[in-house]
């Protein structure tokens, strides 16, 4: 793991720190006091974690907790690019200006896939860009017992500042390096298959859109997709193959295929997705337009993006 240097805070309104803990002692030493120092300067606080830390921290509140806000982030988080916008920003733009917000946000646990890690780093390193200037500071617990050393080091680079196991103390990390992670996680894709009974590639364009919108659809149902994910997988075909007509040259391909208990609906196109941030930040009320990847985010069960020169793919997960 990354040594840090002697304890200072990062400077700026926005606070960030990662706070490394070993057992449920530490943790909840670690997060309790957070949320009741929120709550004796009479500001806002939000908890979103896995359910049985949760858990801890009710238990350990008691009926201090009715003030705080409340989210298993099992659920509301299960897609990392859905906490900026659906989790962290909801909670803070809705407080009255003029006020500190308190968050506490673990997106990061043992048991993420494979396929879901490289976007909780990607957002760890993002929510510094996306509140910067803010009076908000959100807590990032990280379990040092059960995370490998990849995800502990990644958290050194994601926040400026740092809590080591049972310390109590702040320090800023030497290894803060967000727009790093973000270009290092900005990897191909594993392939789509390239055969099968379950596999449906189409080429797309203007013309197409509609025709393509409904085979896909349909192939969704085929696949075991009912109900609201049938008509998720409808509202992310449609914005990812019209955002590939808008911005991305005019044309590309979707690819729609069952894999590990999801539907995986991928668009490539030849555009440049340039902003990080893309699909993070809630849309404006008056806002016109410019919601296309904000929907994909807040619907699907994972989004994974890669961009480079020669195109961006958005790839899409909906669990059957």
């Amino acid at each position: 793991m990354t040594a840090t240097s002697e304890s200072v805070r990062a400077p700026g309104p926005f606070v960030h720190p990662a706070l490394f803990y070993a057992d449920a002692r530490e943790y909840v030493a670690g997060t309790v006091p957070f949320v009741r120092a929120a709550l004796t300067a009479g500001e806002p606080v939000a908890v979103a974690v896995p359910g049985e830390n949760l858990r801890l921290i009710q238990d350990e509140l008691g009926a201090d907790g009715a003030a705080v806000r409340f989210l298993d982030m099992r659920e509301a988080g299960r897609n990392p690019g859905r906490i900026i916008p659906g989790v962290l920003r909801a909670f803070a733009d809705a407080q009255p200006p003029g006020r500190r917000v308190h968050i506490i946000g673990e997106p990061v646990w043992a048991g993420r896939s494979p396929a879901e890690y490289p976007a909780c780093a990607q957002h760890e390193a993002l929510i510094n860009a996306a509140f910067q200037g803010r009076e908000v500071t959100i807590l990032c617990p990280y379990d040092t017992a059960r995370l490998d050393e990849r995800a502990l080091t990644d958290a050194y680079a994601t926040h400026p500042v740092v809590i080591p196991a049972g310390s109590g103390a702040e320090r800023t990390s030497a290894a803060y390096d967000p727009d790093g992670v973000v270009s290092r996680y900005n990897e191909p894709l594993p392939p789509a298959p390239g055969a099968g009974p379950g596999l449906l590639r189409l080429s797309f364009d203007e013309d197409s859109l509609s025709a393509v919108r409904h085979q896909a659809t349909d192939h969704g149902a085929r696949l075991g997709l009912t109900g609201l994910a049938l008509e998720n997988l409808t509202l992310i075909t449609a914005e990812l193959t019209t955002n590939s007509v808008v911005h991305g040259g005019g044309t590309g391909a979707l690819t729609v295929w069952p894999e590990d208990g999801y539907v995986l609906c991928e668009v490539r196109d030849k555009g440049r997705l340039a902003d990080p941030l893309a699909g993070r930040r809630p849309a404006a009320r008056d806002q016109r337009g410019g919601r296309g990847l904000l929907l994909v985010n807040l619907v699907s069960d994972l989004v994974r993006t890669h961009t480079g020169p020669e195109g961006t793919t958005i790839r899409s997960y909906l669990r059957r």
